[in-house]
């Protein structure tokens, strides 16, 4: 058995200090960034290859199935090490090793041990985040890089890596947290034996695994497809600033795309690669998942046109009622125009008894009343004239 020292805890190694630089990099990220983006595990510029960026905090979730036609034994375990006696066992079963939390390197540095994993590989799966793909290593091994997704009851997006490593008799899997995964439903299918899960190769384990992660930003598009309908409502509405919802909504189905558009190449590579650790029989089920994840792809880009949509109806909106506003300013304007002309005018203080053409009009008896009567009559006359063009009054039906 292969143990992994622990350096003193007075000594900094070099792997440390790129941790701490890092988590410091990462922090100050994180402070930028809304409070619901994900902490990156990235190694420093210019790492040697294999470098892990693993915080040696809380020790991840271990939970093992091993199973075949017959019988199903699920367990939590807490080391690695309780998951090789499943894996060398003489009974021809698949053994799913699912951990969930990317905490203590030596954790880490052990299941590359036991199952062999390369260096490359295993920098893939714990360094986060990584751009969806899919790998093979000698033959032996299949790296598949995803992406999970969830909304919650505000339709706020969160997205989280899932590895899927497989051979012939054994898938692994790394999640980033232990919060949550969409991978529930193969658990209860392996438990309840429904399907064919329980009598194929570990290839078609990774398959179900996959589908399931591609099939889970089907609810959450749904619900995308709901909130986009709600912010359309109150757009036209108009009760409260749209402007950051659809800016929200609109980045949100960005971080879709960039997580479905590579996660399609992905499964179109495993089709495509003659690949002996994936059997024919597999390979017709990528299909289907190669199928959702296009529909996927074309419900994303549908909804990113609404959301451009939304906005372009927002803008119009708001310009529409400053139009209202100013129309509205300008007509009353225009009606205390004459007004003020007719005050000014009468204003002037040129007195009739120093030439008969300087304003007779100070000596008629009913001036004052006959200068209130032309007010009003230039009040009336505009308004019947706005209402004579339409430009008020009148509805959008033009009644």
């Amino acid at each position: 058995m292969t143990t992994t020292s622990h350096p003193p805890e007075s000594r900094h190694s070099e792997s440390e200090l790129r941790t701490s630089w890092a988590r410091e990099r990462a922090e100050l990220a994180g402070a930028q960034r809304p409070k619901r983006d994900r902490l990156v595990h990235e190694p420093p510029p210019a790492s040697p290859p294999g470098t892990l960026v693993i915080e040696n905090t809380n020790r991840p979730k271990i939970f093992v199935i091993d199973y075949d036609a017959d019988v199903v034994a699920e367990k939590e375990i807490e080391s690695v090490e309780e998951c090789i006696p499943y894996l060398i066992d003489d009974r021809p079963s698949i053994t799913w090793v699912d951990v969930r939390g990317l905490g203590h390197k030596p954790t880490f540095e052990r299941l590359g041990e036991i199952f062999k994993i390369h260096p490359l590989a295993l920098e893939d799966m714990v360094n986060v985040p990584q751009r969806p793909k899919a790998d093979v290593y000698g033959g032996e091994h299949v790296l598949v890089i995803s992406r999970m997704a969830q909304v919650n009851e505000h339709c706020a997006l969160r997205t989280e890596q899932l590895a899927i490593l497989f051979g012939k008799t054994f898938v692994l899997t790394v999640q980033e947290e232990a919060e949550w995964d969409v991978m529930g439903v193969v658990r209860e299918r392996i438990r309840a034996g429904r399907g064919t899960v329980r009598t194929r190769g570990a290839d078609y384990l990774a398959y179900a695994l996959l589908d399931a992660v591609v099939d889970g930003f089907f609810p959450v598009l749904e619900r995308m497809g709901d909130h986009i309908e709600d912010l359309e409502l109150e757009v036209l509405e108009a009760k409260r600033p749209m402007s950051k919802p659809i800016h929200d909504l609109k980045r949100d189905l960005l971080t879709l795309r960039r997580a479905v558009w590579p996660q399609r190449d992905l499964v179109n590579a495993l089709l495509r690669d003659d690949n002996p650790m994936i059997s024919k029989d597999t390979r017709l089920y990528l299909r289907d998942t190669y199928d959702h994840a296009v529909q996927l792809m074309d419900m994303i880009e549908t909804y990113r046109e609404l959301s451009s949509g939304l906005m372009d109806l927002h803008l119009s909106g708001m310009s529409n009622r400053m139009n209202e506003i100013m129309k509205v300013l300008t007509i009353i304007s225009t009606i205390f125009l004459p007004i003020t002309a007719i005050a000014g005018i009468y204003g002037m203080n040129f007195h009739h008894e120093s030439s008969p053409y300087n304003m007779p009009e100070l000596d008629w008896y009913y001036g004052y009343p006959m200068v209130w009567l032309l007010m009003l009559a230039s009040v009336v006359g505009l308004l019947s004239y706005y209402r004579r063009k339409g430009w008020l009054g009148k509805d959008d039906d033009g009644r």
